[in-house]
């Protein structure tokens, strides 16, 4: 079984920043992408920002490009989301994403944090 703890969300005024952290344990071989994804009230849930552990390489969604940075520390199993200059319409549930292989045999697994409350007032 694997577990996703996610940290960091709160309630942050327009042009603030925010943490978000995903510690993922439990019964992983390798992961082969982590990612954000988030969802707003009454929207369907959006990939945020991906990143591939091995070689690091990033992906975003364009809306958040030049604010929103995210990495990872491979030894904790830990991805990290750096939001700065957040936006009212970054207001949402985000949810940690990891791909991962159980053993070396296993096929692609896909596991969900808990989701955290990044609220932007404005």
């Amino acid at each position: 079984q694997v577990q996703l703890v996610e940290s960091g969300g709160g309630l942050v005024q327009a042009g603030g920043s925010l943490r978000l952290s995903c510690a993922a344990s439990g019964s992983i071989f390798s992961i082969n992408a982590m990612g954000w994804y988030r969802q707003a009230p009454g929207k369907q849930r959006e990939l945020v920002a991906l990143i591939t552990p091995g070689s690091g390489s990033t992906d975003y969604v364009d809306s958040v490009k030049g604010r929103f940075a995210i990495s990872r520390d491979n030894a904790k199993n830990t991805v990290y989301l750096q939001m700065n200059s957040l936006k009212p319409e970054d207001t949402g549930v985000y949810y940690c994403n990891i791909n991962f292989k159980h053993g070396p045999l296993n096929r692609n697994s896909v596991a969900w944090g808990q989701g955290t409350q990044v609220t932007v007032s404005s």
